[in-house]
């Protein structure tokens, strides 16, 4: 019933594209009616001699005109209803993309990729073949076997019209059952597709993983059964409409025969002229495609009604992550930012990802976040860009509350340069300036220059129109990651976010980063989150992390003065380089031995 709430919407707001393509419907169908009658006049005409061929060619002439009507009608039912049915289509998937925008980041990390494309795609056809073709069937499936069957009993005998028909109200019946079986075996079918659909995804997303280490084989063999699963609940469907269409062609079948053997009967003993046995059969035959619709508006409806189901399940979900009442629309933000008493759990943890985090960052400031891996660095700045929800009173920016500030004004004040440096299947020209309203190369060679990865996209054939492949798979991993800095620069934001954006770029060129970031960065906010101390030394704060709480802050000449965690850290990765250069003076020598 909620379903059927949910697409009166749509329905309504095509209310008179349905209504005339329905109204055209009925005339034709009242069209192919006129013409097993005037096939019998002519029949009974030509038999009782009571017709001569002027008429005989009028007659003629009235069936092409019918025809005529006929073929004219059926191109704007199709255009009205069908053109509906499309245009809802669109709507809804427009909707599902906007609203999907909206959820937050959680709901993409319990939802997978594949099904969601799948309700996209295989669950909107159904969809729309519900609202679309299915109109159709319903109209010829009623409407129009009424009228046939009017029509019988009218214009030749109500004793066979009964016989006739008797046969057919068993499919009505049984079309019920079918029905409920179909829209069960149809929702197992999809989720089967849609966990393939994923499985794919995630395989191609991840081949580089597979072929490195040559689990090829392996990956097919689970492809395998996932498709193998896919298969068989397909078939399930297909069984069941492969065990139900011939048993509708059996009893179709069984009406055609009762009447050739008692409408014959009544013709030879004169209840009924030869015209008019001739006409009954053609009305049983028009009956034909009525009660193979029946059994076509049971399927398209309980698979509509499945996928139905399975779009609105993505409309039920309420964004976590949305504007309050009376949010502030900042014309400018300054870029100061205090932490006081900030605590988070990520929905599913029974331990806090943060414990009371209490830290004031003026604007201006650089601020460095160091710490092991899984100690909640990512999660501060994800709280920072409100992806997810902090509790009232817990951080604020430029002293309003983060939660009284709207997500537009926050976002457009905050450049972020994430740890997975995902780049769009475009140019690098496109991705760079992904963030800002127009693509000025200027502004574009500026941001480059600082990210220092002007030089190499000089260096590629197409330059700055140069296609990047899905997720930037073509560029290596530091050019990903300056390409990532740029498009953060471009923004000129009054706060950047450098999540561990430096790890896959050399010390030198990271050395020249930095200092392009600390002139280009003067009187704005910065946050530095690194693994290594060399990236961060400089920060005007330096902040310690350790399960998900502040151990250490303060510069980096404070910290090792306090003989903690940063300065152990210090020592080890010190020490770590230092045999590094070693080995690498080694291999040196030996070359040149």
């Amino acid at each position: 019933m909620q379903s059927f709430k949910f697409m009166l919407q749509y329905l309504k707001k095509y209310k008179y594209r349905y209504f005339a393509g329905v109204l055209t419907l009925f005339i034709v169908d009242f069209m192919n009616l006129l013409v097993p009658k005037i096939t019998g006049t002519i029949i009974d005409g030509l038999t009782l001699n009571t017709i001569n061929m002027n008429k005989v060619y009028i007659y003629i002439l009235s069936i092409i005109g019918v025809g005529a009507v006929i073929a004219i009608g059926r191109f704007f039912w199709r255009f009205f209803i069908f053109g509906a049915a499309r245009n809802i289509e669109k709507e809804i998937r427009n909707g599902m993309f906007n609203h999907l925008e909206k959820m937050s980041v959680e709901y993409f990390n319990e939802h997978k990729a594949g099904d969601l494309m799948t309700r996209f795609l295989s669950d909107l056809t159904a969809v729309r073949k519900a609202i679309g073709p299915t109109v159709i069937s319903i109209f010829d499936a009623t409407v129009m076997t009424l009228m046939v069957v009017v029509q019988m009993m009218v214009y030749v005998n109500i004793k066979l019209t009964l016989i006739a028909v008797i046969p057919m109200i068993l499919i009505c019946v049984s079309e019920i059952y079918y029905g409920k079986l179909m829209e069960k075996r149809f929702k197992q079918s999809q989720e089967a597709i849609s966990s393939m659909a994923d499985f794919v995804q995630e395989s191609f997303s991840g081949v580089r993983v597979i072929k490195a280490f040559v689990r090829e084989r392996e990956e097919f063999k689970r492809f395998s059964k996932a498709n193998l699963l896919s298969k068989e609940k397909n078939l399930s469907v297909v069984k069941l409409q492969a065990v139900v269409m011939p048993l509708l062609d059996v009893i179709i079948g069984l009406s055609s025969l009762i009447t050739l053997v008692y409408g014959g009967y009544l013709a030879l003993i004169g209840e009924i002229t030869l015209g008019k046995f001739v006409a009954f059969n053609q009305y049983v035959s028009m009956l034909v495609w009525p009660m193979l619709a029946c059994g076509e508006t049971i399927t398209m409806l309980s698979q509509g009604g499945a996928s139905l189901k399975r779009i609105k399940a993505v409309f039920d979900e309420k964004p976590e992550i949305f504007d309050k009442e009376n949010v502030e629309n900042l014309e400018k933000i300054k870029g100061k930012i205090e932490f006081k008493n900030l605590t988070f759990i990520h929905r599913g943890d029974s331990e806090p990802t943060l414990s009371n985090i209490n830290l004031k960052v003026e604007a201006g400031t650089t601020l460095a976040i160091i710490g092991k891996t899984g100690n909640g660095k990512s999660t501060l700045v994800n709280l920072l860009l409100h992806l997810y929800n902090a509790n009232d009173g817990m951080i604020f920016i430029d002293d309003k509350d983060i939660n009284n500030i709207s997500l537009k004004t926050l976002r457009e004040n905050i450049a972020y340069v994430p740890q997975d440096n995902f780049l769009f299947s475009n140019t690098l020209k496109s991705n760079i300036a992904f963030g800002v309203e127009n693509e000025e190369m200027e502004r574009i060679k500026k941001a480059t220059i600082a990210a220092c990865i002007h030089d190499n996209i000089i260096d590629f054939p197409e330059g700055y129109e140069t296609i990047v492949g899905e997720r930037g798979v073509t560029l290596s991993g530091g050019q990903k990651q300056r390409s990532s800095i740029a498009r953060a620069l471009m923004k000129d934001a009054p706060i950047l976010i450098l999540d561990d954006a430096l790890s896959a770029v050399d010390t030198n060129t990271e050395e020249s980063i930095l200092k392009n970031l600390k002139e280009n960065r003067k009187g704005k906010t910065t946050i530095l989150i690194a693994h290594r101390i060399s990236t961060i030394k400089n920060a005007d704060i330096i902040m310690v992390l350790d399960n998900g709480k502040i151990r250490e802050v303060g510069s980096h000449n404070e910290l090792i003065n306090n003989n903690g965690i940063y300065k152990d850290m210090f020592e080890k990765q010190q020490l770590e380089e230092a045999l590094e250069k070693r080995e690498k003076n080694l291999d040196k020598d030996i070359n040149n031995i």
